[in-house]
């Protein structure tokens, strides 16, 4: 292999880096602007639903780097499956948070459109590695 061919392979293989995975980006924007909005409100509404809402919310992307960096295809399916399910529940956290008015419902229906976005992209993230695990069984 000449030292250009190997150069090329090496920066198309940096390009499948974590950190460029848009659904990763996407979960990470949403989690901190879930932090920020909690950071905000009183002790009650913290020890409540603030630090269920945060923890769901961070949980989204974590589980998204821990099946990233797993080996085996099937390993990382079941975390990208964790991270559906904190999506999930951190859009339940939201519809109180609406409910309850702790946040106003302009934003609220914003975030909940941006989870239904990270949840599309999540589900086509997921069926694209159950197709490479069919090529790679590993």
């Amino acid at each position: 292999m000449s030292y250009n061919s190997h150069e090329s392979l090496k920066l198309k293989i940096m390009d499948y880096t974590l950190e460029k995975l848009e659904v990763y980006i996407l979960a990470e924007e949403f989690s901190d602007e879930i932090w920020h909005i909690v950071s905000e409100w009183k002790i009650f509404l913290k020890d409540t639903i603030g630090k269920q809402m945060a923890r769901s919310a961070d949980s989204i992307s974590a589980n998204i780097a821990e099946g990233y960096g797993r080996f085996y295809y099937k390993e990382s399916k079941q975390f990208f499956f964790y991270s559906r399910g904190s999506l999930l529940e951190t859009k339940s956290w939201l519809g109180k948070c609406k409910r309850r008015r702790l946040v106003k419902e302009e934003k609220c229906d914003e975030l909940i459109q941006r989870v239904d976005a990270i949840h599309l992209k999540l589900n086509a993230y997921i069926k694209f590695v159950s197709k490479s695990a069919k090529h790679n069984p590993k």
